[in-house]
């Protein structure tokens, strides 16, 4: 399938990344580094054509004070999207990292995802993604989370999309999605 050209953004550093917490569908706010982060992504979206572009955002505190941060000098309206939203943790939203059971495999970080008690896990939110991008009807900017933004580039881009993944990666920068090609951008 094509997909449209897409602008993806995680949201800024929040206290609970700080402390090595488990959010998914909780909220905890921006730090000042993440202030900062939502800026730099302000700063490079500011330096490209986004018109046309329509702007989505996951409905969760700290992708929509991502969003007003990066998103306030370019972006007329920024509609949010459920589907959007981190990855459920169930029993162990809010729970430190450190005191839960390591994952195992090739992606140890992914798999605690699958193990979490009453979570969502890969494949519901896989086809929650796979949804909302089949609705999209033109290339659009997304202010997402750093689990859902990785499941949206493997769809979009494949496999190679995640290498060199890291547990915070995509704050402060922007990953753009064109002709199959991702580039990150600093």
């Amino acid at each position: 399938m094509t997909y449209p050209e897409l602008y993806i953004l995680r949201h800024g550093e929040t206290t609970w990344n700080v402390e090595n917490r488990m959010q998914g569908w909780l909220n905890s706010p921006l730090t000042p580094k993440g202030e900062a982060d939502a800026a730099r992504q302000g700063a490079i979206l500011i330096s490209h054509n986004l018109n046309g572009f329509t702007y989505r955002c996951s409905p969760s505190g700290r992708t929509i004070q991502t969003a007003g941060i990066a998103c306030a000098q370019i972006a007329e309206a920024v509609h949010t999207d459920i589907r959007l939203r981190e990855i459920g943790v169930g029993d162990w939203a809010g729970r430190l990292r450190d005191e839960l059971p390591q994952g195992k495999g090739d992606d140890p970080y992914m798999a605690q995802y699958e193990m979490a008690p009453n979570g969502e896990g890969i494949e519901v939110l896989s086809a929650r993604c796979f949804a909302f991008l089949a609705d999209l009807d033109g290339p659009a900017v997304l202010i997402t989370h750093g689990i859902t933004s990785r499941m949206i580039r493997k769809i979009v881009i494949g496999p190679s999309a995640l290498a060199n993944p890291s547990i915070h990666g995509g704050q402060g920068c922007v990953y753009h999605l064109k002709g199959g090609v991702q580039n990150l951008l600093t």
